[in-house]
């Protein structure tokens, strides 16, 4: 009887772990910016979090644990590449694609803000805006205070802002009339 439970424990943890899998690529596209990069950094983070499933604490959020350990594992390929004698270059992702040419243009525009931005800013946009964790929870991921995040979160966007040159970036401007 304990082995049928241990053995469905086991299937739900692996199908919980699937449902997280389209979060974890985006997250590790975000990291890695190269699709090979990424996909590798996910099946090392699943083959991680799967022979560590008995550290995971059942009712805590498996999302916010399993980017904890993207992240890690991230950290530790950049270790093992800074010490390589060969260096892989990383390539850009494409922006994403909208159907008129205006969209696509701001699309563009705003996806080359957000990777000109600090990985540190980056890394909490993405979490907080994209992923819909709350401020706790991306702040434990990226093993910050809250207070650091939000101050994060607030440059990041200023920074946005900024590059793309949103009309709320600054005050408002009075019109000349002509």
């Amino acid at each position: 009887m304990q082995e049928e439970d241990s053995a469905s424990e086991a299937e739900a943890f692996a199908v919980a772990i699937a449902a997280e899998i389209p979060r974890l690529r985006r997250f590790a596209r975000v990291l890695a910016r190269s699709s090979d990069i990424a996909d590798d950094l996910v099946q090392e983070t699943l083959l991680r979090a799967i022979s560590a499933r008995a550290q995971f604490e059942p009712g805590t959020n498996l999302r916010a644990w399993l980017f904890t350990i993207l992240r890690h594992a991230r950290a530790a390929a950049l270790r093992r590449a800074s010490r390589s004698p060969i260096m892989e270059a990383e390539i850009l992702p494409d922006a994403p694609v909208s159907g008129g040419q205006e969209e696509r243009q701001a699309m563009r525009d705003v996806a080359t803000a957000f990777r000109k931005l600090a990985r540190i800013h980056r890394e909490a946009l993405w979490l907080v805006v994209v992923e819909g964790l709350d401020y706790a929870e991306a702040a434990r991921i990226l093993n910050v205070p809250p207070g650091t995040l939000r101050s994060r979160l607030s440059r990041a966007r200023e920074a946005l802002r900024e590059e793309i040159g949103s009309p709320n970036s600054g005050p408002p401007q009075a019109e000349e009339e002509g």
